[in-house]
């Protein structure tokens, strides 16, 4: 659904500062001025993002965090599959690494699916479009002979609920419904969920299913992981005693709980058409009797989970991939 004012942005993806021709007289010679090389929109892009790849890889500037998740990743994977899978192989049977191997590499996908993708950007109004906005917002000033500030909301209905859209003073643009500005990343994100350090990106509408699926795997794996850790140290105690297999063996426990407690949180979100934002700000109750029950809810647990994981996926915001196939 567009936004109550319709045709300004959302439709218009193009940025003023983006020159594709150079400013030459139609009578100047070609031969004293060259053209300057077009740029993409991705290199002239306002927010704080990293690019890799040509504009094909988009992430937040501050990645520290990410580059830990890797690791932490790795080494418990790798500290499993080098002292664990090799004894449970034999002892049991050579289905547990393989298991293993599948989970960590569907973890691994997920992840930079989810950190290197464009969450959902929403392209800022070109100054035209700014400045048109801004004058339709000035037209209500000064009504019944005083001045009034302008109003910087606008109202619609979704499924009978009022919702308000705010105006974004750095990207100059009315949000649509769910949106939100990131402040690290200086964008206004479509159905913004969350800023997440640990995949190095924002998380919104184009890659929450890629999130949702990273944690979800993640949970599996680490619970693979532990269960067969466990089982190793009971199985080499019956040998050696319970002291020395804690020696013998590597206990990988990576956070397992609260792995498996955020893959809760999101499926109770899923399930009810939440996001993270949403849910913490208290904006939408679950019962459909209330003032302010959840619009974006098909009152389905069943749908709600097709809409958020199975929907289609928006096109990429336009100034990412502008002349890239």
């Amino acid at each position: 659904m567009t936004p109550g004012g319709g045709s300004g942005p959302m439709k218009d993806c193009e940025y003023s500062q983006i020159s594709t021709h150079s400013s030459s007289s139609p009578m100047e010679s070609p031969h004293k001025k060259k053209k300057s090389a077009p740029k993409r929109k991705w290199e002239v892009f306002p927010g704080r993002n990293k690019f890799f790849c040509n504009g094909r890889i988009m992430m937040a500037r501050q990645t520290g965090v990410f580059y830990l998740t890797l690791v932490l990743i790795l080494v418990t994977s790798g500290l499993f599959f080098a002292f664990d899978c090799p004894y449970l192989s034999e002892k049991i049977t050579p289905a547990i690494p393989a298991i293993g191997g599948i989970l960590f590499f569907f973890v691994m996908g997920t992840l930079l699916r989810t950190s290197f993708s464009d969450p959902g950007v929403l392209p800022r109004a070109t100054p035209d479009e700014a400045a048109d906005l801004e004058r339709q917002i000035g037209n209500t000033e000064g009504l019944s002979g005083g001045y009034r500030p302008p109003p910087r909301t606008k109202e619609v209905i979704i499924n009978g609920q009022t919702v308000k859209l705010k105006y974004c003073f750095t990207c100059k643009i009315f949000r649509p419904p769910r949106a939100s500005h990131c402040s690290l990343c200086d964008n206004c994100v479509e159905r913004f969920d969350h800023h997440c350090p640990w995949v190095g990106n924002c998380v919104g509408k184009r890659n929450y299913r890629f999130f949702y699926m990273f944690i979800l795997s993640l949970s599996f794996l680490t619970v693979f992981i532990f269960a067969f850790v466990i089982t190793h140290v009971i199985l080499r105690s019956q040998q050696t005693g319970f002291l020395n297999a804690l020696k013998d063996t590597v206990v990988c426990f990576f956070s397992v709980w609260s792995i498996v407690g955020l893959s809760g949180f999101h499926t109770y979100l899923i399930s009810s058409n939440q996001t993270t934002n949403e849910d913490i700000k208290g904006s939408w109750s679950n019962k459909r009797g209330k003032e302010n029950y959840n619009p974006y809810s098909y009152g389905n647990i069943f749908t709600n989970c097709c809409a958020a994981l199975c929907g289609p996926l928006s096109p990429r915001s336009c100034f990412a991939l502008s002349g890239i196939m």
